[in-house]
Order: structure tokens, then sequence, then C-alpha cells
């Protein structure tokens, strides 16, 4: 929801923002799917599987580092949502809600995978009520008047940064769904994974990020926990504590997620450079660490720039996550076809290399080629100035990326790679 009400706050109107929204989220969710589709097929995250393009090193230093940033930015914004929860609940000052909510969320993610699962089936059927009430609230009776939804004139600006801000905001969860689609049996099909990552992400996106928009719409220069507040209360007295305190664990339990992610990531990225014995004392200093830097973060920003900080947020992680989702698929769909060595992925001196000069110059020159066409509030480059401030650099990162990774992808030795590969299931099968 902080999603829609960020969107929203760009200045373009109620109708265009919601159309925005459609394309973004049907657009940035695409590449998602087509990434859960590696799980079944490869029993891997795609962090791992991106050694084959990028390198045991290099991956270690482009990709890694870049979903450490995903899970770090979002636990900074969770945790300025949750201390303006707090503040609103409870009346504590939002600067000490920021330590209380991390130190539960750190708390949560310590006692790791499980609990957190266990955590999220408890909130599944009190939060999707949650978020249907708070529908019905938004449509008849959130205040929003019947000349917002008119299409009225179209601010170019606004519809181009939704929609990178919603295909990032849907791109960003590219790093979690093979985690999840690769318990999947090796025998489901690429289309029935993608169909069902897709279809149930895009829709739900579509509805979550629509109903912020909504709700901001109905409580203009709110603050996103206000807004929602304000759409609990106009269906009864009191509704609006309740959906707050409700969707405040939820914030609670994501924040569990990302750090335990985060720490999962920052222990893979020490071991590509130094061998780390997996263990509880491990997990708490970096889970420690995580938690820290969200809290300093978070005080920094504040609730006051939180629409500012957050939009930037997904903005720049979809400028970083869009040549790699193109090098990783044209690999996987187009280049390699799905024939990877499990073991050599693994190897640091094995057949992928330390550094994939393929995937990395791919990079590096697909994000070049992309600064032109920046549209943030730090920097607007020199080609979208021209083209009235309108932010087209995901379409140009997706290109140069794919058309540089095929050039570059001709190098390889991939008939070497498929012996070696065919050999390994033999010999997994005798």
């Amino acid at each position: 929801m902080a999603t829609g009400a960020t969107t929203l706050a760009l200045g373009g109107s109620l109708f265009w923002t919601l159309v925005a929204t459609v394309f973004g989220s049907l657009f940035g969710t695409l590449f998602m799917a087509l990434h859960s589709s590696q799980g079944p097929h490869l029993g891997l995250p795609q962090l791992v599987q991106s050694r084959a393009q990028f390198g045991f090193l290099g991956a270690a230093i482009t990709v890694w580092v870049f979903a450490l940033v995903n899970y770090f930015n979002y636990n900074v914004a969770d945790a300025i949502l949750a201390g303006s929860s707090l503040n609103f609940l409870l009346g504590i000052p939002i600067s000490w809600g920021f330590p209380i909510a991390v130190v539960f969320a750190g708390t949560l993610a310590l006692y790791g995978y499980r609990w957190i699962h266990r955590v999220n089936r408890f909130l599944v059927v009190p939060l999707g009520l949650t978020i249907v009430i708070l529908t019905y609230a938004a449509v008849a009776r959130g205040g929003v008047s019947a000349d917002a939804f008119a299409p009225g004139p179209i601010e170019w600006h606004a519809f181009a940064t939704t929609f990178v801000i919603v295909a990032g905001f849907q791109l960003g969860w590219a790093p979690y769904v093979s985690d999840y689609s690769r318990y999947l049996a090796p025998t489901v099909s690429t289309r029935a994974s993608f169909l069902w990552t897709y279809l149930p992400s895009a829709i739900s996106a579509l509805w979550v990020i629509g109903l912020g928009s909504l709700l901001a719409a109905a409580a203009p220069g709110a603050t996103v926990i206000t807004a929602i507040a304000q759409g609990g209360d106009a269906l009864f007295a009191g509704g609006g504590r309740i959906a707050v305190a409700l969707l405040f664990i939820g914030l609670l339990v994501v924040m569990a997620l990302n750090a335990y992610g985060g720490s999962l990531t920052l222990i893979s990225i020490l071991d590509c450079f130094r061998r780390v014995r997996p263990s509880l004392a491990m997990r708490a200093i970096t889970i420690m660490v995580m938690t820290l830097s969200v809290w300093i973060v978070a005080a920094m920003v504040g609730e006051e720039r939180f629409n500012l900080f957050y939009g930037n947020v997904l903005v720049f992680l979809a400028y970083l996550f869009t040549p790699w989702t193109a090098i990783n698929l044209v690999d996987f769909y187009l280049v390699r076809k799905g024939c990877y060595s499990i073991r050599e992925l693994f190897n640091p001196a094995g057949i992928y290399g330390r550094w994939g000069w393929q995937g990395n110059v791919a990079y590096i020159g697909a994000l070049a080629a992309m600064v032109p066409f920046f549209v943030t509030a730090p920097y607007t480059g020199w080609i979208a100035r021209q083209i009235g401030d309108i932010d087209i650099s995901m379409f140009v990162g997706l290109l140069v990326a794919s058309a540089l990774y095929l050039l570059t992808s001709r190098t390889l030795d991939l008939g070497a790679e498929r012996s070696l590969v065919e050999k390994e299931r033999k010999v997994s099968e005798s």
C-alpha cells in the first residue's frame, strides 16, 4: 500500500496512476515469473545460478551486493512505517519506534526460516480480511469523488515514473522467487510455474498498490499510516486502529524475512572471499549488523521524507536489477537453455571462472546506456530531459543487456559445458 501512496504523490491523477500501476505490475511480474520457472529445473536460487554469467566472485560483488541492498532498503522503508504505526497506536515517539521494530524483527529472524513461516501462516487470514475490508472502505466509503476517476490530461513524467516504480517493486521480488520455486518437483513444467507465479503476484500487486493509491487519494497530504487509519475508521469507529495494528504485525514479519534473507546473502558474499562456517553465532552477527544499520538509516530518513526515499529506492532498484534480469534470463532460456553444471556453480576454480567477463561487460554496458535516461530526484539524464523527464531507462537496459550478452556469449564453449553436464548426469544416475 505504501507503494500506491508513493506513486500518487508524484503528482499524476488517480486514474492515470492506476493505469500506470496496471502496466507496471504486468510488465515487472513477467520477468519475476520467468525467474521463478528456473527453480524447479535447477533446484537453486538464481543468485547462485548467476555465477554462470558473472563468475564466482563477479556474482558476489554485483548481483549479490544488489540483492543485499534490496533487502536493506526495503527494511528501512518498513522500519519507518512500523515506527509510524507505533506512534499512531501507542503514542510512542517515531524515533523510538524504529529500534523497537528492528529488534522484534531481528529476534524473529534469528529464530529462522521455520518460525517466520509459522507466523506468516497465522497472519494469512487476518491480514487478508484486513485488505478486503480496507478495499471495501476505499471503494464504498473512501471519500474519493467520481471526478477522480475521470481520465483527464495525462502527466507523462508521473505516469512513466509510476510505471518504473511498480515494475521495479515487482522485479525486486526476483531474488526471492526461486528460493521457493526450487522446492517444487523437477517435473513441474515451466508454463505451470510461470503462470502460478505470474497471475497471483500480478493480481495481488495491482490490488494492494491500487488500494494504497485509493486510500491516499481519500486523505490528501496524510502519511501512509494515517491514510490507512482513515480508511478503517470510515467503516466503524476504531476500525483504523485495528487495521494499523494488524498491518504493523505484518510489517514486522516482512522485516524479519528481509533480515533473514539479508543475513544469508551477506554470509554468502563473505564466503566467496573467505571460507565461512555457517553457525548460529554468524547468523546472529549478520542479523545484528543488518538491524543496527536499518535503525540508523531509518532515523536519518524519518517519516517526513518517506515518500521521497521510498520512491527513489524503488527506482534505483529497478535500474540495478534490469540489466541483471535480462542477462540471467537470456542465458537460461536462449544461451545455455537450462543446461548448467550444479557442481561447477559451487567451484570457484570451475568452468564458470571467478570472473565471467561476458556477464560483467553486458551489465556495465547496459547500466552505462541507461544513465542518460535516468529520472530521479538527485539526477536526471540528459536524454530524459530532452523528452520531458520521461523515464524509459528500463526498456533501454533490457535491450542493451540482452544484445551485449548474446554477442559476448558467442565466446563461451557451450559444447564443453554440455559434455560436462552430461557426464555429471550419468554419474548421478549410475
